[in-house]
């Protein structure tokens, strides 16, 4: 296929191009694959800069998306690649094959570094999803910083930077310039630019920013930092957010408040207990769903009145297909009860869904909050189980509301009212504005560079 860049993409590929380190804060939908792939072929074969590159990108992006994109564009045909997922055995022989992009998927970054025993000879690296490199403390962050001074171009692709806050971009950034921008070691970042929120005596539980630290923070990176929105650049069909209240009675509401209050439940004759706060917050969301776990795992239904709101969203939308968001195991195996509907897992279920064969489709954000394209099949998300995660909320919203989409998208969320579904959507909303504030401070002024 013949590749027409958009004037904003012919500008991410040269922003890569220009600088050694370059941070790419694109919003889903906006081509970043085919724009760092363009940068790469430039790069490798027009300037000889480069010669092997690196990508980590999510398991399910690794093996179909990057892959696909270097084979479906005609100016990408002069470069090679090897995916490097798989056994162990599949894994070494990608590595031995001789090519010019190696595809994995972050999980096997310790095992690349620490356990295969290859000489890593790569000049560039891109890491698609920077935001999972986000934890300091995690294997994969430790392992790549190992070898991140072999690299002498780095790309980090993301949607959602900052997706818990500003105490994210550290790592990421460590990543990406090995500290010189927001410093080499957390605890000067944290006393830079944060001060103490909550605490205990001498015991740090949280940070917040100090008052001028976003615009601080911002100067910082700005140098190497771009981002890009879909409605600034595409021709967006219109978005739709919905919160509908779903509404307790009485005996419910009391049992929810008794229960965040003791940390005790008896239902069925079985006592309920939480442990710990988080604990306490993972049942309570159950709970505003309908059905609440023991120590067992085993399932105990409260009431029905997001199954029933479920149901009118689904008759209103009068044969248009819906997607449903759930969380828990105890809310798919009751809407399966309750309704015919079909989980989107396999390939062959995304094929269904946007041929229009699947009138109600289950997704679940962890596993489907990357990689899917389901925009050509419906556009009608509703939420029956919220998600404190951010990044996962606004991935899962993509596979509707992004580019290919033809239809007004409208995205329900089903809340209950006087619950913790309440504060979710309250954290949600801010952590959005503490993101669209960074999106927005390092915007790509297109146009203005020539």
């Amino acid at each position: 296929m013949q590749y027409v860049p958009h004037e904003y993409q012919s500008f991410a590929t040269e922003f890569i191009v220009k600088n050694a380190i370059s941070a790419l804060f694109l919003e889903m939908g906006l081509g970043k694959s085919v724009t760092t792939l363009t940068a790469i072929d430039k790069l490798m074969y027009d300037h000889f800069e480069i010669s092997r590159v690196l990508i980590i990108a999510p398991l399910r992006v690794a093996v179909s998306t990057w892959p696909s994109e270097i084979e479906k564009w005609n100016h990408l045909n002069r470069l090679s690649y090897s995916v490097v997922v798989g056994n162990e055995k599949e894994r070494r022989q990608a590595l031995r094959k001789k090519a010019d992009i190696y595809i994995i998927n972050r999980e096997n970054i310790d095992w690349l570094v620490n356990k295969s025993g290859f000489y890593l000879e790569f000049d560039m690296l891109v890491i698609d999803e920077l935001s999972s490199f986000k934890s300091y403390s995690a294997k994969r962050f430790k392992s790549l910083l190992k070898i991140r001074p072999n690299f002498k171009r780095v790309v980090g692709l993301t949607g959602t930077p900052s997706s818990n806050g500003l105490m994210d971009l550290w790592a990421e950034f460590r990543i990406l310039d090995l500290g010189e921008r927001l410093g080499r070691y957390i605890t000067h970042y944290r006393n830079t630019y944060f001060v103490p929120d909550k605490r205990n005596g001498m015991v740090i539980y949280s940070y917040k920013p100090q008052d001028d630290a976003e615009e601080r923070i911002y100067q910082a990176i700005g140098d190497i930092t771009i981002s890009m929105k879909s409605c600034d650049h595409l021709q967006m069909p219109e978005l739709i957010m919905n919160e509908v209240a779903v509404e307790l009675d009485q005996t419910d509401a009391q049992r929810y408040q008794k229960f965040k209050k003791e940390m005790v439940l008896t239902l069925d004759e079985k006592e309920i207990d939480a442990i710990n706060a988080a604990s306490l917050s993972n049942k309570l969301l159950q709970m505003a769903n309908g059905s609440v776990y023991d120590e067992n795992k085993a399932s105990h239904t409260i009431h029905d009145k997001k199954l029933d709101a479920l149901d009118e969203l689904i008759e209103e939308a009068n044969g248009k297909p819906v997607l449903v968001a759930y969380w828990f195991q105890s809310d798919l195996e009751r809407i399966k009860k309750r309704m015919k509907v079909r989980e989107i897992k396999s390939s062959q279920d995304i094929e269904d869904w946007n041929n229009g064969k699947i009138p109600v489709a289950l997704i679940h954000p962890a596993s489907a909050g990357h990689g899917l394209n389901l925009q050509t099949g419906g556009a009608v998300l509703i939420w029956f189980s919220l998600t404190w995660s951010l990044e996962l909320y606004q991935q899962t919203n993509a596979r509707l509301y992004r580019q290919g989409q033809k239809q007004t998208v409208v995205i329900h969320h089903l809340m209950t009212k006087g619950t913790i579904d309440e504060d979710v959507m309250k954290a949600i909303k801010r952590k959005e504005r503490t993101q669209e504030a960074l999106m927005s401070a390092v915007k790509a002024r297109i146009g203005e560079e020539k």
